[in-house]
């Protein structure tokens, strides 16, 4: 695939620049999506953010050149961005569980090879997707920010849900004048470790409306005109949408014309009188790919 070439072809200008400026605007022009973009495919792809993946690779170049012992631990620790041996020092034992002057006289130590994305598209669900451009809307309802949860229902959300009061479901109901007439969930400012199952989102349970309407009491995000890709599944519930999520970014998103943009991440369901054919519809933001 073109978009997985792009970004191997951008994993190896950082392999390039591991001891000098990495610039990210770079990387993503390498890549032909934002940087935005790049930053989330990766962390999904790789299970780690951009961030600790260059870290992690300049550490373990760190440890090669040390242990050929043709450069002080000073000049190493300079070489790869850090200021001061003292710095490097600790962040090398961190990360390999020894000091950097033990690595010459040392027969192994840690290493952390270059990584490569190669597609693999797996069985299991089957997966249907429209391209839908939408006018502005409101997403309505209760907000809190919560842990990042994969598997399994996530606890402090049921609590969410648990909190709604009746008049509140009441309110909502009313302001759906959407062709979405249930509830939704929309998560959103991700925390960079998301894809490491890793630190908090903000997620919302209310409802989508195009209402001026008195809002009191509730948490409104206004959500810009954009493109969005729509995907629905169907079966036991919440394992299908789950997996519907991971093949998002698993499978189609690397092999699509589209990339996605900053914004709400939704999803909602159908009837639950049959728990294992629950009818779902996720949406994400996103761009065409103009490369």
């Amino acid at each position: 695939m073109d978009m997985l070439k792009d970004m191997n072809a951008a994993l190896h200008y950082i392999e390039e620049h591991l001891d000098g400026d990495i610039e990210f605007e770079k990387v993503a022009e390498i890549a032909g999506v934002s940087e935005y973009h790049f930053r989330k495919l990766f962390s999904y792809l790789s299970g780690m953010s951009l961030g600790a993946y260059i870290r992690n690779r300049r550490l373990s170049q760190a440890a090669i050149d040390l242990q050929q012992g043709r450069e002080r631990v000073l000049d190493v620790a300079v070489k790869y961005g850090y200021d001061s041996a003292d710095g490097f020092s600790r962040a090398f034992r961190e990360w390999s569980g020894m000091n950097p002057s033990e690595v010459k006289n040392s027969e192994s130590f840690k290493v952390f090879p270059k990584l490569t994305f190669q597609l693999s598209i797996r069985g299991g669900i089957d997966m249907e997707y429209r391209i839908v451009e939408k006018e502005a809307f409101k997403l309505v309802g209760i907000k809190k920010r919560v842990p990042i949860v994969f598997q399994g229902e996530n606890p402090e959300i049921l609590k969410m849900v648990k909190s709604l009061t009746s008049e509140q479901r009441e309110k909502l109901q009313k302001l759906r004048n959407t062709e979405v007439k249930t509830v939704v969930s929309a998560s959103f400012n991700f925390d960079e470790k998301r894809f490491e199952e890793e630190g908090q989102l903000d997620h919302l349970i209310g409802s989508i409306t195009t209402m001026n309407a008195n809002f009191d009491g509730l948490d409104v995000v206004e959500v810009p005109a954009g493109t969005w890709a729509i995907f629905s599944s169907e079966g036991p519930f919440p394992d299908t949408l789950q997996d519907t999520w991971a093949k998002i970014f698993s499978e189609w998103l690397p092999s699509s014309p589209y990339e996605l943009i900053e914004g709400p991440e939704i999803s909602f369901n159908g009837d639950f009188s049959n728990p294992v054919n629950v009818y779902s519809e996720i949406w994400i933001p996103v761009k065409e790919n103009k490369k």
